[in-house]
């Protein structure tokens, strides 16, 4: 089986850091892969808010994930504190790219824990249609 690989940019934008929670952790008791995504759709969330936007008004335009890939590297657990850092890259006309790097620390060790990416377009909810990223956006994200 042929195996994702996510490049990551050299330069992330902004980091949160999110604790497991008991209900993130599936049968094998480690965090599901669908507890990821929550996971860096919380850290989307931090990141828009502190360049004072949401997923609903980036510039006056909101977002829809058109994609999302994880490529998970190691298991989380209960108690972990993962710290998530998220880039900008990929900027077209009306669409952007995500990047997340996933870590812990245990024992003075930094781990990797996963990489991901979501595809992001701006959108135009009242118009119901594609909308270009906002130049305010940009600038920021620079």
């Amino acid at each position: 089986m042929a195996r994702i690989k996510i490049e990551l940019p050299e330069k992330f934008h902004f980091t949160a850091v999110i604790p497991i929670r008991i209900t993130d952790l599936n049968y094998g008791g480690h965090v599901g892969n669908d507890s990821v995504l929550s996971l860096i759709h919380e850290a989307r969330v931090q990141f828009l808010k502190h360049y004072g936007y949401s997923e609903m008004d980036i510039g006056g335009v909101g977002l829809i994930m058109s994609d999302a890939v994880v490529s998970f590297k190691q298991e989380m657990f209960y108690g972990d504190n993962i710290r998530i850092h998220v880039a900008v890259s990929d900027i077209s006309r009306i669409s952007f790219t995500l990047y997340y790097k996933l870590e812990k620390e245990a024992d003075g060790k930094t781990t990797t824990i996963a990489h991901a990416q979501t595809g992001m377009v701006c959108f135009d909810y009242r118009l119901r249609k594609p909308a270009p990223v906002p130049g305010e956006a940009l600038m920021k994200w620079k």
